[in-house]
């Protein structure tokens, strides 16, 4: 008989946690200069409906990824240049492109496959799972680690890379520079806004491949609102983690845990609409133990009020 809690739901954890740690990475990366990323929910949305068109198009997984990537570049570009170059309200900037992401996805679905609701062909593949040798023979380990897309072990690669690149190089250090002080870094001779809207250009490139993890990844359809609001429980883990790798990894894992469960918990003849509001319900108890504001103060220029 089938259990809530086994390595089943860990391996399960692991598969939908990539999604919410690509979005959370590329949402502390904006954190980092300074720039408070509520369109991460918009940018996920694109880059799944770009991954599965990309797909239908080139009939290959690797250039849908690509495309994918373009796609969601020049939405997040768009945001930069509202935010950095006309200097308007990240949040209303963000606020704007979600619900354009919701809209456009929606007329493309109808206008490129004329259908409603959701495309799904069974002659579409999706990200191939990788199973990894001597590892994947491990009793419980294997089980667990083994398995994955490519996207879930370079989710999990990145937090590694990013924690150096943050803490340990020139470049970090000047990125955290513009963050803290962008002022200060100008009149150090820093190009500040090229900090930001590269920033902004690599958390648009991970929001693109976390799309992508849910349209091609765990299944191989898109959905209309497929992501549901999985970009702000990023943004929720982005600040839980305080905008460090590690800690956003952390925060990302809680909320996957409570994911992979929730999707558990249906097979136990549990109402639906209960289950489904676990993460959500999960993030508002986080929200309120969050009492550290400097995130706010740092990356919206709205606090200090």
């Amino acid at each position: 008989m089938e259990t809530i809690l086994d390595w089943s739901l860990l391996n399960s954890m692991f598969r939908v946690v990539a999604p919410l740690l690509l979005a959370a990475l590329g949402g502390a990366l904006c954190a980092r200069v300074g720039i408070f990323n509520v369109a991460l929910e918009g940018m996920m949305l694109t880059g799944a409906f770009s991954a599965i068109l990309g797909n239908y198009w080139f009939g290959n997984v690797w250039l849908a990824l690509l495309f994918a990537c373009l796609c969601v570049a020049a939405v997040s570009l768009l945001f930069g240049y509202l935010c950095i170059h006309l200097q308007a309200n990240a949040i209303v900037v963000g606020v704007a492109i979600n619900f354009l992401a919701t809209g456009l996805t929606a007329f493309c679905l109808f206008a490129i496959f004329n259908v409603k609701g959701q495309y799904y062909d069974k002659s579409m593949t999706g990200l191939p799972k990788w199973n990894i040798p001597f590892i994947q023979d491990i009793p419980v380990v294997g089980q667990i680690i083994s398995g994955h897309t490519p996207l879930v072990y370079l989710a999990f690669l990145l937090v590694a890379v990013l924690q150096y690149v943050l803490f340990k190089t020139v470049l970090g250090f000047r990125l955290n520079a513009v963050g803290e002080n962008p002022v200060a870094a100008k009149s150090l001779g820093l190009r500040v806004r090229r900090y930001q809207y590269g920033a902004v250009l690599a958390s648009g490139v991970l929001c693109a491949l976390a799309g992508a993890q849910l349209s091609l990844g765990q299944v191989t359809l898109f959905a209309e609102n497929m992501t549901a609001g999985r970009g702000f429980i990023a943004l929720v883990a982005t600040m839980l983690g305080q905008s460090n790798p590690l800690g956003v990894m952390g925060s990302s894992m809680l909320f996957g845990l409570m994911d992979a469960l929730s999707i558990r918990l249906q097979g136990f003849s549990l109402p639906t609409h209960f289950t489904m509001m676990l993460p959500y319900v999960m993030t508002i108890l986080v929200m309120l133990f969050v009492k550290d504001k400097s995130y706010l103060r740092q990356s919206g220029r709205i606090a200090g009020k």
